[in-house]
């Protein structure tokens, strides 16, 4: 269950504060307001060329995830804008749900579940809990539901079959209360800091509080530099968006290092972990 005492509300708060105080940065000149998904509405910088994706990949997907009108605000679970609306260029239009649930790590699981679910692939939609567990969106659709005591879980077959979309985001809601940024850390497959990071990679802080984001596109230039746009979600549970970077010049993208920590302007990972779905 998702429960903050007040060391880690305070804790998440200092970060946030922190960061918010370095926002600044002007990332105008790379939006195009009329563009309708990512990678129409954030340009490139000079010098910088958008990757090609092969259309119904998980990169392509991505890339031309469709969002909200340019100026829409980040919501919470119940519909109000959050307090700081300085620090994102665009949202998703994905829907938040109604609790308190789909926050950072959930947001990068909503938008792996909702590819694969598109894609028909059915029998790939499974994660884990945060005991280990996994649980299979099949195995939800024929009625089988999580009986967790603690720690202990157990499976049980309590509802009638149903394979519908609204069924789904009831699995993706239990999903999103047992499942954090720990065990989307030791579920994906680790990627070597020393290399260049791809769409869809998800960098990730294990730890209550953690946090993720993922990339949901990247660009390179002539000398092979990459650069790289980041989404997440947040707590409290809020509209999935791409964030501003702190790199003037070229924010939203990211010059991403592959040695020293990275942060944004609302969140520092100090010892980020960068993880991939196989």
């Amino acid at each position: 269950m998702k429960q903050l005492g007040p060391s880690i509300i305070l804790c998440t708060l200092t970060l946030s504060l922190l960061f918010t105080a370095c926002n600044g940065t002007d990332a105008s000149n790379l939006l195009n307001t009329e563009g309708s998904t990512v990678a129409e509405r954030v340009l490139v910088p000079r010098g910088f060329a958008r990757e090609s994706t092969t259309s119904g990949s998980w990169q392509y997907y991505l890339q031309h995830l469709r969002l909200l009108p340019h100026g829409s605000k980040v919501v919470d679970f119940q519909g109000r804008p959050i307090s700081d609306q300085r620090n994102h260029v665009a949202v998703m239009d994905i829907d938040v749900g109604s609790k308190d649930l789909q926050q950072c790590a959930d947001a990068t699981i909503r938008l792996r579940a909702e590819y694969l679910y598109e894609r028909k692939a059915f029998d790939k939609i499974k994660f884990q809990f945060t005991s280990g567990h996994n649980y299979a969106w099949l195995d939800h659709a024929k009625g089988i539901r999580p009986d967790v005591k603690g720690n202990k879980v157990e499976f049980k077959q309590t509802a009638n079959s149903d394979n519908s979309y609204q069924n789904f985001r009831r699995y993706l809601d239990i999903v999103f209360m047992y499942a954090g940024t720990i065990s989307l850390e030791r579920e994906l497959t680790k990627v070597n800091r020393g290399g260049d990071y791809q769409i869809g990679d998800v960098i990730v802080h294990p730890c209550s509080p953690g946090h993720a984001v993922i990339i949901v596109d990247r660009a390179k230039n002539s000398k092979g530099k990459y650069i790289y746009l980041l989404a997440q979600g947040y707590t409290p549970a809020q509209s999935i968006h791409v964030v501003k970077s702190h790199d003037r010049g070229i924010s939203p993208w990211f010059d991403l290092p592959k040695k020293l920590p990275i942060w944004h302007e609302r969140f520092f990972f100090k010892s980020p972990q960068i993880r991939r779905f196989s």
